[in-house]
């Protein structure tokens, strides 16, 4: 049996909610609540109220989604803010 196929929809972050959630106001004007993929989590990719992001929805469930990618457009880029070196710690 195949996999569902998943909706796409490109939004804006409207509220950042507790324990990793977001409510997501989609380019149809839908508004639903979506948590972070693992690889962003994995690849540290921090999303504030604003950015424009992309979507997954299942089709089953329309009010829930999972956020897959943040565009870079959306929030400037300041050269007077110091960036603190990544360490690793183990």
């Amino acid at each position: 049996m195949a996999k569902e196929e998943l909706l796409e929809f490109e939004g804006v972050i409207t509220e950042v909610l507790p324990e990793a959630r977001y409510r997501v106001r989609l380019s149809n004007d839908h508004e639903i609540i979506a948590y972070t993929a693992g690889r962003m989590k994995k690849n540290r990719i921090r999303t504030l109220a604003g950015d424009r992001v992309t979507v997954e929805v299942s089709p089953y469930d329309l009010n829930k989604g999972r956020l897959i990618f943040r565009h870079m457009d959306s929030r400037p880029q300041t050269s007077n803010q110091k960036r603190r070196p990544f360490i690793k710690r183990r």
